[in-house]
Order: structure tokens, then sequence, then C-alpha cells
């Protein structure tokens, strides 16, 4: 769909990763508690929940191991720890190189079909806008639900966001119509740190990123979630 390969927008961030064992999450911690650039809490703790959709060929996952520059993800997202979809957001996330950012569309209300996929998706279709519709009809397959807690600070001047991720937990949801909540895949223990700031802000961030604990990855939870369910 072209209208999601458009120029880069103004406000889409640079965003790095960094991976390790979860057993390093307070090498971490303790990195940004005595950073210099002041790091703070920015946000409450919170679980977050994801419901992935992807072509029949795996498409989203294609993209993302070929590097492809331009690539795409569709997901429903909710907060809290109910494992069933709550009320939250259908968001189409896009990349372009080292930028991201999030075309979002708001579920109020919490959906009401979420014993059977095909209902649920129904009832996202019936509420979302005609572009939103379309990522929906050309990624049809409901793949999976994943899950992590999330962490979330910034620098003293706001320049850069970073976000530490742990828990992360999956569940296939391929081979049949009702949500797999019960029979979780098997997935290695990890800490991700992710670090965003604006086009404008690269050499202050880079300055920010000197000894980090951990190193840089191309880390994708969508990826690594595919992998432990046995799509790729």
């Amino acid at each position: 769909m072209s209208a999601a390969r458009d120029d880069v927008p103004e406000t889409a961030r640079h965003e790095v990763k960094f991976a390790a064992r979860e057993a390093e999450v307070y090498r971490v911690l303790n990195w940004l508690q005595l950073h210099p650039a002041g790091f703070r809490v920015a946000h409450p703790d919170r679980q977050i929940n994801n419901v992935y959709f992807d072509t029949h060929d795996y498409a989203a996952l294609a993209e993302k191991f070929a590097g492809t520059s331009a690539r795409h993800k569709l997901r429903y997202r909710w907060y809290g720890e109910q494992l069933l979809p709550a009320a939250g957001t259908l968001e189409l996330k896009c990349r372009q190189n080292a930028f991201g950012w999030k075309l979002n569309h708001y579920v109020m209300t919490a959906p009401q079909s979420t014993a059977s996929w095909p209902g649920f998706v129904r009832e996202l279709r019936l509420g979302a806008t005609p572009a939103m519709r379309r990522w929906l009809d050309e990624h049809p397959v409901v793949v999976m639900i994943n899950r992590y807690q999330r962490r979330y600070f910034e620098s003293a001047d706001g320049r850069v966001r970073a976000t530490i991720d742990t828990g992360l937990a999956t569940w296939d949801q391929r081979f049949g119509p009702r949500p797999n909540v019960d029979r979780p895949a098997p997935l290695p223990s990890s800490v991700v740190l992710e670090l965003k700031f604006g086009r404008h802000d690269r050499d202050f961030a880079a300055e920010c990123m000197r000894n980090v604990p951990i190193r840089v990855s191309a880390h994708s939870k969508y990826a690594l979630a595919v992998e432990a369910i046995g799509a790729r």
C-alpha cells in the first residue's frame, strides 16, 4: 500500500535496540540511573499485550529478514494483565531504514468478539478507517499474542526516550479459530533496551549511547516469537 511508503514523517524517530539475557537487566537499570543525561522515569511500568497479523506467507517477517528498508507490521495493542484483547489500539508500525513511526486507530471500547479470531477481526474491520481496513484485509492471519513488561525513561531534557522490556512471552494463534492463552511457546529470557530520539538529536543520542552495558541488536520481538512458534 503506497500510503504507508510516503516520505518519512517529521515525527518519526530514530530507534536503536540493545538486547541481552534478562539477568543483565540490573546492569541496564544501573547504567540509566547513573547516566549524565539524567534519565528519569517517564511513565509508570505497564504490561503490554499485542496480537500480530501477517499474510499467509509471512510477508512482514520476510521484510525483516531480507533487510528491506521499508517495513511494516500490523498489530492490535492493549495494556494490563488481561491476556485476551481489551480496549486498545490497532497499529501499523512503519520503519524506513533507522526511522520508526506508527499509524494508530484507537478502539475505545473492549472488543466483544474475543471468543473467536474471525469475530474479533470482523469487529475490528467494522470500526476501522478505510486504510486500516485494507491493511487488515491484506494481513488476515492472526499469528500470535505476545506480551512483556515495559519500563519507561527519558533524558532530563526529554530528547532521548528509553524503554526496558522484560518477561517476554508468546502464544501461537495459527491453528484454531479460538484464542490460545493456555500453551505459551518457549522463548529465551531476554532484556531489550530501546532508545528513541528525533532526527535532529543524533549526535546527542550517540553520546548518550556510549558505554551501554549490552550489545546493539536488530532484535525484533515479532521475529523472535515467530521463530519460537515454529513459523519460520
